[in-house]
């Protein structure tokens, strides 16, 4: 390896190597290691401090048993690092030019040396102030406490009657004219704030407020005005690590490739120990949750990943396929979380080894949790909701698509096996009873998703045009009209117009009263069809309505003055202007209207069943206005063919997704978006 003349800190500037030998190193000189003079007295020095840390360790033990007896647990914490850091700092006096670490030591200790007895000073006056006011407290006259409440009660009575006739003053001014409404609430807040500001301070006259006052005061100053001060200087410490190089000549990647199998050993060999505990959290879970529950142990009935490849073969009467299946999946997803943190683990101490060869210093405890908290904040946040994700989406969507190549049907409900792709090659070929009438609903299915859909487009957006037309009198109520097939629920609407369309219902006896003949509505492919385009129609017709209507009333007039100027028609000014503007802000929620009625299930099985039924056509599985979402309905719930049925949902979601991902790309919305 070729060694660098310079090192470089995290700030990526350059210095100069204080280690001679890696200098000569680095200038080609060929020397020995053990005999070279600077590693002979590093040696030398090295020795020396170990020997005077040692002792200090002793002297520490002793310090810290004495201090504990005079002070409480933190100035007692604080004062014995102040002994520390004066003890090394003496140590390391005129050794800096040696080394960087010896500098970055004697910089260290330098930085605790002048800013921890202020700190120190602070908390133990603090301290000791409040517990002299605590006992003054404790000793207060009440008589004359009380007398002194009593003289606050009394100006505070003269104050408030102030108060209230000074806004009385406003409110007459506002009254007459004098002030706006605005003015009068601004100064009457203004008014409530000085009078708060008052009160405070003629509370102070009273003894015991006073004494509590400065007690509070005393609290925030020992707490969290000294934890601000000991942050502020553990930051200015990190700085130097930032700015002080390290300098190594060569580094052992054996405990980063162990980080593979125990998550955190990289870390602690770095010696960062905070970040090496939080890995090693993840290691608990990788050796006591992940491996045990992917080998099936704390399995409802399932055996971990193999259950996923025997799908309870030969298994007891009680074993279930499916339960197997899905422990199985979530064995996986297990492990994936553990290669996820072994690699992290990996990859976090190789990228450190590897700055640290360059002259960059690993991370203190303080930066990583400084970094947690601003930078990992929105992760650690997100974990949760990304544990549910997994769970609650990722597990039924993965356990969709396999249960898609497996055989669960009426006679395999309680063990299946795996089957490939044969449900795929029903559905494909359009062969057996479940993909017989497929190819035959997916038509229909297309049928209805294109007509239902851009008939409500068109009334919807036809509507908001003719809501919004000036020479529309009374734009409220036919706006409010428009609207009632959304306010009132899908639900019962689709239920009134099903009892309307039935045999002996109004709709059906209308339309034979007019046109005559017989109009079975609900016993006519053809009829029921169209009966359902026509609802669907009326249903999402208000949505568009109300889309386009906000959009057509934020278009600004004066490009259609513009156009009147130059001699547009009204053709011209609604295909240049009016329907441009109102796709490009409603296209994306317009494909999304493709999307859902593709997989309106509500309408087609509220209002007929699917029905009518055509045996011929489409078995004993669907009806004539069945579309996939139904047909898949019954398949897996009434039928119990989950398995096909699944593969029927993989089917279409991959088209539903490749159709949504075309027009959203082609949308000029997400085009200009970019």
């Amino acid at each position: 390896m070729i060694m660098n003349h310079k090192v470089y800190d995290s700030l990526d500037n350059p210095h100069a190597r204080k280690n001679l030998y890696l200098k000569d190193v680095a200038d080609g000189i060929t020397t020995n290691k053990a005999s070279h003079a600077y590693n002979v007295e590093m040696k030398k020095l090295l020795e020396e401090e170990k020997i005077y840390l040692s002792a200090l360790n002793k002297l520490k033990a002793s310090e810290k048993t004495t201090l504990l007896s005079k002070y409480d647990k933190k100035e007692a914490s604080l004062r014995l690092e102040l002994f520390e850091a004066e003890k090394i700092g003496t140590f390391y006096v005129g050794k800096e030019d040696k080394s960087y670490d010896f500098e970055l030591e004697s910089k260290k200790n330098k930085i605790k040396i002048d800013r921890l007895p202020s700190i120190i000073e602070l908390y133990s006056d603090s301290i000791r102030e409040k517990k002299d006011l605590q006992l003054k407290l404790s000793t207060l006259s009440k008589q004359d406490d009380e007398l002194k409440v009593k003289e606050f009660e009394s100006k505070k009575s003269k104050l408030t009657e102030e108060f209230k006739s000074n806004v009385d003053k406003l409110k007459n001014s506002h009254s007459e004219g004098l002030i706006s409404k605005k003015a009068l609430k601004t100064q009457i807040e203004q008014l409530k704030m000085e009078l708060k500001d008052k009160l405070e301070v003629l509370k102070l006259d009273i003894p015991s407020e006073a004494i509590k006052s400065r007690i509070s005061v005393l609290n925030y100053l020992s707490t969290v005005e000294v934890k601000s001060r000991y942050k502020i200087m553990q930051q200015d410490i990190a700085d130097l690590y930032r700015k002080i190089p390290v300098e190594i000549e060569s580094i052992n990647k054996t405990p980063a490739l162990l980080s593979i199998l125990f998550p955190g050993l990289g870390q602690y060999h770095n010696k960062q120990y905070f970040k090496a505990a939080l890995f090693f959290i993840g290691l608990l879970f990788i050796y006591f949750v992940a491996i045990p529950y992917t080998l099936g142990y704390g399995n409802y009935r399932g055996e971990g990943i193999r259950g996923l490849m025997t799908l309870a073969k030969n298994g007891k009467k009680l074993d279930k396929s499916i339960i197997f299946m899905i422990e199985g999946i979530i064995s996986i997803i297990l492990m994936l979380f553990t290669i996820t943190i072994s690699l992290l683990s990996y990859k976090d101490a190789k990228d450190v080894m590897v700055d640290k060869l360059r002259g960059v210093r690993p991370r203190t405890a303080f930066e990583t949790i400084e970094s947690l908290k601003e930078d990992g904040f929105p992760y650690i946040v997100s974990i949760s909701s990304f544990i549910l994700l997994i769970f609650v989406v990722i597990l039924p969507i993965m356990t969709t698509i396999l249960l898609s190549f497996a055989g669960m049907d009426p006679n395999n409900q309680s063990k299946f096996s795996w089957i490939g792709l044969e449900n795929y090659k029903l559905l494909l070929t359009g062969t057996g009873i479940a993909g017989g009438p497929f190819w035959l609903i997916l038509g229909w299915t297309l049928i209805w998703t294109l007509f239902a859909t851009t008939l409500a487009i068109t009334v919807g957006f036809g509507l908001a045009l003719l809501a919004n037309n000036e020479r529309i009198k009374g734009k409220t109520l036919y706006r409010t009209i428009y609207l009632l097939p959304w306010a009132v629920p899908a639900f019962i609407t689709i239920m009134f117009f099903s009892i309307m369309s039935s045999r002996t219902g109004q709709i059906t006896k209308m339309l034979e009263f007019i046109l005559g003949g017989d109009w079975a509505i609900k016993n006519s492919t053809t009829l029921t069809r169209i009966a359902l385009i026509s609802l669907q129609t009326w249903l999402g017709s208000s949505y568009v309505f109300l889309l386009s209507t906000g959009v057509l009333q934020g278009i600004p007039s004066d490009l259609y003055e513009a156009a009147d100027i130059d001699g547009a028609t009204a053709w011209q000014k609604l295909s240049r202007i009016t329907i441009p503007l109102v796709l490009f802000q409603t296209a994306p929620l317009l494909i999304g209207q493709y999307t859902f009625n593709f997989n309106n299930f509500s309408i087609i099985y509220l209002f007929n069943g699917g029905g009518p039924f055509d045996p011929s056509k489409y078995g004993n599985l669907a009806g004539s206005t069945d579309l996939l979402i139904s047909y898949i309905y019954k398949l897996t719930i009434e039928k119990q063919y989950q398995s096909i049925g699944a593969a029927i949902t993989v089917f279409i979601s991959i088209g539903l997704m490749f159709v949504a991902y075309l027009g959203f790309k082609n949308s000029k919305a997400f085009k200009e978006g970019k």
